[in-house]
């Protein structure tokens, strides 16, 4: 059965062939960091689940310190110059490659739910969109016959323009759920049963969407506020007490949540990377432009909250 297991041995071994090409590189004078960086992610992707609780504990401290030393940018890929020839030569035709991704990913999605046999129901979207990059991979390799190793080298190349910043969702993600095992979340609850007023179910709705929203912009990452929230108001207010539909609000609720990451310059993968890879003078450009889309945003996703789960 494909699972999370394959899932995690395709991205491993991707992480492990850049630390590879990393060792190798000799225009980057960081490029034993850059390849001890790469190189312990793959090891939790392809071990993780034999390093056990301590050992995955001092992996994450040597990420955060080899992330602390400074990471360098990789040579090697394709030159601007080739890379400008070849979007001249195929021109908008390219962007039917990254198409190829979701929409895999929603045939798969659709389609494995139909045979258990073959795919961990749990996981039918994760495989879905693996098998998306695959494919997509797969027709570019024969459509635009790069090298061998282009793909790998221009992968490789991206990831270390992003650097340390790339795994952030990752490691906010885990933050979130040991908040979660915490008990952070019935903290924030016993808070919010002061502020919200006895049998307000618009106010309950309100300080969801808004507190999704919020401490998504203190952590950088909805997926980290998402089960704190869902423990302080999500569950025993909106779901149990007030009988909505566990689906929209935590669908609905996520989306606020996303809301936030567009007004925080703490999801650095989101908002400071790309500023800093269009050298903008403001590196706070990308927050200020998207503010007046996510402030409406949050608004609508509150209101469906209140429309669609009661």
């Amino acid at each position: 059965m494909i699972g999370l297991e394959q899932v995690y041995l395709v991205a491993g071994l991707c992480f492990a062939a850049f630390a590879l090409l990393s060792a190798r590189d000799g225009g980057n004078p960081r490029r034993w960091l850059n390849a001890a960086f790469w190189g312990l992610l793959a090891l939790s992707m392809l071990a993780g689940d034999r390093l056990g609780d301590f050992g995955n504990g001092l992996l994450v401290l040597a990420l955060v310190a080899i992330a602390a030393l400074g990471l360098g940018r990789g040579s090697g890929g394709a030159s601007v110059e080739e890379r400008s020839a070849e979007a001249a030569r195929h021109g908008n035709r390219l962007f039917l490659l990254a198409l190829v991704i979701p929409l895999t990913a929603l045939a798969g999605t659709l389609a494995f739910k139909h045979l258990p046999a073959l795919v961990d129901a749990k996981q039918v979207t994760l495989v879905s969109l693996s098998l998306g990059v695959l494919l997509a991979l797969g027709v570019g390799m024969v459509w635009l016959r790069p090298r061998t190793l282009a793909p790998l080298e221009d992968g490789r190349r991206l990831m270390d323009a992003v650097g340390w910043a790339a795994i952030l969702p990752q490691m906010l993600a885990s933050l979130g759920a040991v908040f979660a095992l915490a008990g952070v979340g019935e903290v924030v609850g016993g808070l919010m049963s002061g502020v919200i007023p006895e049998g307000s179910l618009l106010a309950a709705v309100i300080a969801y969407g808004l507190g999704m929203a919020l401490f998504t912009m203190v952590m950088g990452n909805a997926f980290a506020a998402f089960p704190v929230m869902t423990a302080a108001i999500g569950l025993p207010l909106l779901i149990h007490q007030y009988h909505g539909n566990p689906a929209v609000v935590a669908a609905i609720g996520m989306l606020a949540g996303f809301c936030g990451t567009l007004m925080t310059p703490m999801a650095a993968n989101f908002n400071v990377v790309p500023a800093a890879l269009l050298d903008l003078k403001d590196r706070n450009a990308v927050v200020k432009a998207q503010i007046g889309t996510a402030l409406p945003l949050l608004v609508v996703n509150i209101a469906l909250i209140w429309f669609l789960a009661f």
